[in-house]
């Protein structure tokens, strides 16, 4: 098999890491990869940790897994960084993207000794600015694209435009927020 690429999100419930992860396999999808997005629950409740999965390919994918030594972490909510052990497995050629006012150095220390690339963005403040609330699902997602460079960067835009015109056709003002979101998230990490 070719170069996959492992994606492993954490987040908490409410939070949009599930919708996340599965909008970027769509959009990989769509640029003709093989893929894979797929959530693991605990509690299901608002507020509760969660993570997803995504497995991008050149070629057909035969592994049907949880993922154990991602290429790329994203870490949505800060406060899973005390709890939960996001660099766990975690390759060091890879990197870690986390939604935090903070910059990557004072995060590092944070990270339990892990010595790959540390991006941080501040999905909040884009969030809040480009959408007037809190979804810091879709900043998230930009961040992630432009670290891994997955696909190009114009055609995932294309490609969420589309989407986002199809599922919020009664609602054109959430388009151009959520496409500012994407596109501000992108210039704005840190870390790269």
């Amino acid at each position: 098999m070719g170069k996959v690429v492992e994606i492993r999100w954490h987040g908490r419930g409410g939070q949009g890491a599930k919708t996340a992860s599965l909008l970027l396999a769509d959009a990989a999808f769509n640029t003709g990869k093989y893929i894979q997005g797929f959530p693991e629950y605990g509690p299901e409740r608002m507020g509760a940790p969660i993570t997803a999965y995504n497995r991008i390919s050149d070629e057909r994918l035969t592994i049907h897994s949880n993922i154990y030594e991602p290429d790329y972490v994203v870490v949505v909510d800060e406060t899973l960084l005390a709890s939960v052990p996001v660099t766990e497995g975690l390759k060091e050629d890879g990197a870690i993207i986390i939604n935090t006012t903070k910059t990557p150095d004072e995060i590092r220390p944070l990270l339990k000794g892990y010595n790959g690339k540390v991006c941080t963005i501040d999905a909040r403040t884009i969030s809040m600015e480009s959408l007037g609330r809190y979804f810091p699902n879709t900043p998230m997602l930009g961040a992630v694209v432009k670290v891994s460079n997955i696909m190009d960067e114009e055609k995932f835009l294309e490609d969420m435009e589309e989407s986002f015109r199809h599922k919020f056709t009664s609602k054109p003002e959430v388009i151009e927020g959520n496409m500012k979101a994407l596109r501000r998230s992108m210039q704005e990490v840190k870390g790269l």
